[in-house]
């Protein structure tokens, strides 16, 4: 799975001479409203606002319809009414099919996260490494270079191999591409 991220990410670096409204290049931020999905009877899993921060690429394959790979530190987990707070930190690559729907203005996005664990605050568990997760959510260009997002990503993979547990993600995002 690495291999394809890297390879991905090498390809698309690799078209330097592509022209500007072919490639893309930005930054985005912003909030995280996370949770857990599933898990046992009687636990009582409340919200978790943590933020999200990274790299964005758009690559216009067809009039209407472009590719937007990202690279991205986001911070999720829930917090566990008698347990405490599950922070879980991860650099995500989601790799989103992106659908105009009103000219350049407004997007349907929708595709695959993969994401990597790279720090758990709480080690009571034996967290996953990797998550694997469906994301989807509308994008609007607000100028030429800013845009904003809302998305929602559903884990499909457990988070935990103590807990039967998926992550669950509400992010609005603002960015600029260059």
């Amino acid at each position: 799975m690495k291999k394809l991220i890297v390879a991905a990410i090498l390809i698309i670096a690799g078209v330097t001479n592509a022209d500007a409204q072919l490639l893309k290049f930005g930054i985005k931020g912003g909030v995280n409203f996370a949770n857990f999905n599933g898990g046992a009877d009687g636990i009582d899993y409340s919200s978790r606002t943590g933020f999200h921060a990274g790299a964005v690429a758009e690559v216009k394959l067809f009039q209407n319809f472009s590719l937007q790979p990202e690279l991205m530190y986001t911070s999720q987990g829930a917090d566990v009414k008698g347990i405490g707070d599950f922070n879980l930190d991860y650099v995500s690559v989601p790799v989103l099919a992106k659908f105009y729907l009103i000219s350049e203005k407004l997007s349907v996005e929708v595709g695959p996260q993969f994401s990597f664990l790279v720090d758990d605050a709480k080690e009571a568990f034996d967290n996953k490494s990797f998550d694997f997760a469906a994301a989807g959510g509308l994008g609007l260009n607000i100028t030429d270079h800013f845009f904003a997002q809302a998305r929602y990503t559903i884990g499909l993979t457990e988070v935990s191999k103590d807990a039967e547990v998926k992550n669950a993600v509400f992010q609005l995002s603002l960015g600029y591409f260059f």
